[in-house]
């Protein structure tokens, strides 16, 4: 049986920083795996002026807050910092948690955060090279720093759709594949990602498959792992960060 892990992505938003830490410490007593927040400056849904918290620092305080769980963004958006500086950050951060800290990142979508943030937004095609350039800095960076992560090395999480770039570069460079959509439509691009390990030279057994569930996909929790998505990962907004969803999939994964 394949080992299974349910993560909590909190959405930092609408919400004072209180409410979200509890949200992210009761998500650990409850048994959850992982713990995400996301990296945006404005809210994504509700009140497009209401409350927010940055990303990095808000993983720093999840580090230092909890005990047990991974966690990391979901996803850290590639633009928005020098990618030397990311990897000293998620190396700091790594080393605050005592060794928990997952480095994830994406090209970035978000046009607002650009604009207002005075980020160039470019295109698709200009964000998927920049980030390709960016991951062999991140990984060089890592090699050099002192002292490195904990662990040696940081756990990549690549966010990434895009059958012709994007899923190349996981199959490059990742160690957790993280997308979303309905089963079948996540085996399809598993099975993309497949074939770009075999032609880069990589096992695609050392990628860990995970979704970032939509509405009442968790119900299709079984279906997931029969097509080897394996990280189930829910989430909640503020300001109340309703762990209903995250209690039943826990419940599924301590009963498999």
């Amino acid at each position: 049986m394949p080992d299974i892990r349910v993560g909590f992505q909190i959405h930092p938003q609408q919400a004072d920083f209180a409410a979200m830490r509890s949200a992210w410490q009761r998500a650990e007593e409850l048994g959850a795996d992982t713990v995400f927040t996301w990296d945006h400056f404005f809210p994504l849904y509700g009140d497009p002026d209401g409350k927010h918290f940055e990303c990095w620092t808000t993983l720093a305080a999840i580090g230092a807050t909890t005990s047990r769980v991974h966690f990391g963004a979901m996803v850290s958006c590639n633009t928005y910092r020098n990618p030397d500086l990311l990897a000293d950050m998620g190396r700091t951060v790594d080393h605050i948690s005592g060794g928990r800290a997952i480095l994830s990142i994406g090209a970035g979508w978000f046009d607002r955060d650009y604009r207002e943030y005075g980020y160039e937004f470019g295109t698709p095609g200009s964000r998927a090279r920049d980030f390709e350039a960016s991951l062999h800095r991140i990984r060089e960076r890592l090699g050099k720093l002192n002292p490195g992560p904990v662990r040696g090395t940081l756990p990549i999480l690549i966010g990434a759709s895009g059958e012709k770039v994007m899923l190349r570069l996981v199959a490059e460079h990742a160690d957790i594949w993280n997308s979303f959509g309905e089963p079948d439509e996540m085996a399809r691009k598993s099975g993309i990602l497949d074939d770009w390990c075999a032609k880069v030279g990589r096992d695609p057994a050392e990628i860990e498959r995970s979704v970032l569930l939509q509405k009442d996909q968790h119900e299709r929790a079984d279906e997931y792992v029969e097509r080897g998505i394996t990280h189930l990962i829910t989430g909640a907004g503020g300001p109340d960060y309703d762990t209903g969803t995250l209690s039943q999939l826990i419940s599924w994964r301590d009963s498999r």
